[in-house]
């Protein structure tokens, strides 16, 4: 071997050598396409070839950095690492070979051992892999497994159980070993490893191979656990949002088929033209789920509702204005928007009003928000209701949830309201041209 190392060299090169495995892990996992090939655990030939890709070209220009800048860049090699990481991700095929690839500069500088022993490290990472029951564990290899070592031991004494965190650590040790050993049997050297004259210092380039393999498993890990709880938080929303749209359809429901009962017995002819309107709505309704639809639709959808609504309280006692911004109308808003606020108009402001009144719907956009507003001139709401309105309103209150949950702050709800003169429900809300934040 070369004259010894001086410790503090050998320290610089090994801390150099860790922090060089977790910056190209680092770098891979700002990478989306890497990242859905790394965290798929049944891969196809296809993304196994990905995965080989993605991390060969750095570990290869580490290795051919080394072999042209000399031993004060004994750092930049990680083959055996990268080796046994690939067989660890990809498996019994993809370590081998991604071994092989990364030692191809070596093999032509005349090193023979190192396509081997890179190519046993990757198998020898496959085949911890296959042989893990819980794929999970892998991920539990960390830096500081090695702590672990005592409670390992007592669990294989006591249970006659493996610890299977433990059979990467003691993997790494043993190649690690391997290396040096295959070092010292050849002359000329055939094969790289860092030099470590003393036992002691060849404990640290141990460690440095451990901190190497097991540093870029535990940044690869933490960006899995962010982006298992960011997909667990889009499913939660959208169970929130079934909820509630399941809350609303029946609320619905129940409104619209009495009104066609009371139609049924004095008005058969308008019963049937109701019971038409009434499938276009039930169309909608049992179509697929989507959580927003554009206005255009929403609007379609109010329609149909407000023809039922009509025959209900008759074309004389019911009038219907609408106010539309053209512009507005392929902006995307929450599905089941309109209808709770419009029933509640009918419901609580018209209803009770002798001699019917009206019914008001403007749409404007401007400056990248959209804004709906619903009024009627019925009754209104006293002053003593107000502050309860979106409690005791099924309708009104889904809707408020519905809009926090989509938009978060980012949305403005107010009613107004003034005793016998009427109530406005005004709405504002980004003006969404695609469904690209949808609620999936």
């Amino acid at each position: 071997m070369e004259t010894p190392t001086p410790i503090r060299d050998l320290l610089f090169t090994l801390l150099l050598k860790v922090g060089v495995a977790s910056s190209i892990a680092a770098l891979l996992a700002r990478w989306n396409a890497f990242r859905r090939v790394l965290f798929t655990e049944e891969r196809d030939p296809d993304q196994k070839l990905k995965l080989m890709l993605f991390m060969t070209p750095a570990l290869i220009v580490g290795v051919t950095l080394r072999l042209v800048g000399g031993p004060s860049y004994a750092f930049a090699d990680l083959s055996l690492e990268g080796a046994f990481l690939m067989g660890l991700l990809g498996g019994r095929v993809v370590g081998p070979i991604g071994g092989a690839l990364i030692t191809i500069p070596a093999l032509i500088s005349r090193e023979w051992l190192a396509m081997p022993a890179a190519s046993t490290a990757g198998l020898l990472g496959g085949l911890i892999r296959q042989a893990i029951p819980n794929k999970e564990d892998l991920w539990n290899f960390g830096p500081f497994t090695f702590l672990n070592i005592p409670k390992a031991t007592v669990k294989l004494l006591r249970k006659a159980a493996l610890s299977w965190e433990m059979a990467p650590l003691t993997t790494c040790i043993g190649l690690d070993l391997g290396r040096v050993a295959l070092v010292e049997a050849t002359k000329p050297k055939w094969l790289f490893a860092i030099d470590a004259h003393w036992d002691w210092w060849l404990g640290l380039t141990v460690i440095a191979t451990l901190m190497s393999v097991a540093s870029p498993l535990k940044i690869w890990n933490n960006t899995r656990v962010e982006m298992n709880l960011e997909r667990h938080q889009q499913l939660l929303l959208k169970a929130r949002m079934d909820a509630l749209s399941s809350q609303i359809n029946p609320h619905f429901l129940f409104n619209t088929l009495n009104t066609v009962s009371a139609l049924i017995r004095f008005d058969p002819d308008s019963a049937r033209g109701v019971v038409l309107k009434l499938s276009n709505i039930l169309r909608r309704l049992l179509r697929k789920h989507e959580t927003f639809v554009p206005l255009r639709e929403e609007l379609q959808f109010i329609d149909d509702y407000l023809d039922i609504e009509v025959a209900r309280f008759g074309k004389d006692n019911l009038d219907i204005v609408k106010q539309i911004d053209d512009a507005a109308l392929e902006a995307f808003v929450p599905s089941m928007l309109l209808q709770p606020m419009v029933e509640n108009c009918l419901k609580h402001g018209l209803a009770p009003k002798l001699g019917g009144g009206k019914i008001e719907l403007r749409t404007t956009s401007h400056e990248g928000r959209l804004r709906i507003e619903i009024e009627d001139n019925g009754v209104g709401i006293s002053e003593e209701k107000m502050p309860h309105v979106y409690v005791e309103g099924i309708g009104l209150s889904n809707v408020r949830e519905r809009l926090r949950v989509l938009y978060g702050a980012d949305f403005h709800l107010d009613i107004r309201s003034r005793p016998g003169e009427g109530t406005v429900i005004r709405i504002e809300i980004p003006e969404l041209v695609s469904t690209i934040q949808e609620v999936r």
